[in-house]
């Protein structure tokens, strides 16, 4: 949230404000609807009210008790200024959009976790519910989806909500016209309430939101970012294994150009003494700004060609698949790659019990059939849990907590 221009000494973070150079009991003039409305507070106000002033001490921060002021000023009660939860009934969700895993921090991932819950029972045992009845959202796909697309278009059906799709945008859209991103995104806004967009050049989605006045929320930005996937990929950690403290996570495939794991791998960062165990082929390793934001935040990690001692230690495998989509011309370097680490039976009798198996889809042969029937397979329910944080993510970002 940007700091307020109202005045050079206070600013707005997140769900705090900061004050700064203040003297005991110095008066302040300042729009005050505008800043209620963006404050976690409890406060009770008397009437309309245009102006109002900040009184402190060394101890608390209150709105003070002014006398009756004139020529549009207010008279406000005092209250004190206490912190909500992150998730108050009612609430405004802290972002305007979905961009990147870095957005959140661990408070905000657990209520989203809580909203998810809270999603599951709906889609169990209220299939006809209205919370985002008279709401549009439009799917603006430009590279191929079938998981993200209709798990993102469920979840809007099912919370009662409408929805207009393009689903190969690239080719049946406009922008085979030549028309330009902020283009589509200021045209597709005035159609809709909230706008899902997977693009085939990273950093397309922070571009769209620059440019639009609805939440945007980004289903995966070429090699770039993919957060939705990131929350659900946590989220099942958590529902899985039980724990997301002190685990172990095996990345394995396609680490360069995997926008899954550098999502996860930027979530995992909020969670303490996690290890990260990065197996691949050499040709498509993880790039080192992750490692560097990685050992930035205090997270260890390690580059392994072992397989099967990465998978006997670790409480996640997270297999990926080399993306043949990325190599272009380059067959050589996509085969040479392909089918270097492999899940198998193998793979299992080595892993720990209680440890799972994940994959963000689709799969060709990186993990083989014969694994499905194991109880340690979470892939598949972890594609049914991104319905429900997706449509925790469409009722926090249209209509709040």
């Amino acid at each position: 949230m940007a700091s307020s221009t109202l005045f050079s000494n206070f600013s707005l973070k997140g769900e705090s404000f900061d004050i700064k150079a203040l003297n005991p009991n110095k008066e302040f003039k300042f729009n005050a609807l505008n800043l209620m409305n963006r404050l976690p507070v409890k406060a009770m106000l008397s009437s309309e009210f245009m102006y109002s002033r900040l009184l402190t001490d060394e101890n608390s921060l209150k709105w003070g008790q002014s006398e009756r002021l004139l020529r549009n000023r207010m008279q406000c009660h005092a209250v004190e200024v206490e912190k909500m939860p992150v998730n108050s009934m009612g609430k405004k969700f802290q972002l305007d959009d979905v961009i990147e895993a870095q957005q959140f921090d661990r408070e905000t991932l657990n209520a989203i976790f809580e909203v998810a819950k809270e999603m599951e029972k709906i889609e169990k045992k209220s299939p006809g519910s209205q919370i985002l009845k008279g709401y549009l959202m439009a799917t603006l796909f430009y590279e191929p989806s079938t998981r993200t697309r209709l798990s993102f278009e469920s979840a809007m059906k099912r919370l009662g909500g409408e929805v207009l799709t393009t689903e190969n945008a690239r080719e049946f859209s406009s922008a085979a016209k030549g028309e330009t991103l902020e283009d589509t995104i200021r045209t597709v806004e005035g159609y809709s309430d909230i706008i899902v967009m997977r693009h085939f050049e990273s950093g397309a989605a922070k571009q769209a939101a620059a440019t639009a006045g609805i939440p945007i929320i980004n289903a995966g930005d070429g090699p770039g970012q993919h957060p939705t996937q990131a929350l659900l990929d946590v989220y099942t950690i958590e529902r899985e294994v039980g724990k997301l403290d002190g685990i172990k996570v095996g990345l394995v495939g396609d680490l360069a150009n995997g926008r899954t794991v550098r999502s996860l791998a930027y979530l995992l960062t909020k969670y303490q003494d996690v290890k990260i165990y990065f197996v691949s082929p050499d040709v498509v390793k993880m790039k080192d700004d992750i490692k560097d934001y990685l050992t930035s935040m205090g997270v260890e990690w390690e580059e392994s060609a072992d397989l099967m001692e990465v998978a006997s230690k670790c409480d996640v495998v997270y297999q990926t698949r080399i993306q043949r989509e990325r190599f272009g011309e380059r067959i050589g370097l996509y085969e040479e790659a392909r089918g270097k680490y492999i899940v198998d039976k193998n793979v299992l009798k080595v892993m720990q019990k209680h440890a799972v198996i994940m994959h963000p889809l689709p799969r060709l042969d990186e993990i083989t059939v014969e694994v499905d029937g194991d109880p340690r397979a979470a892939y598949f329910r972890q594609a049914k849990n991104g319905l429900y944080i997706r449509m925790a993510l469409l009722k926090l970002l249209l209509v709040g907590w």
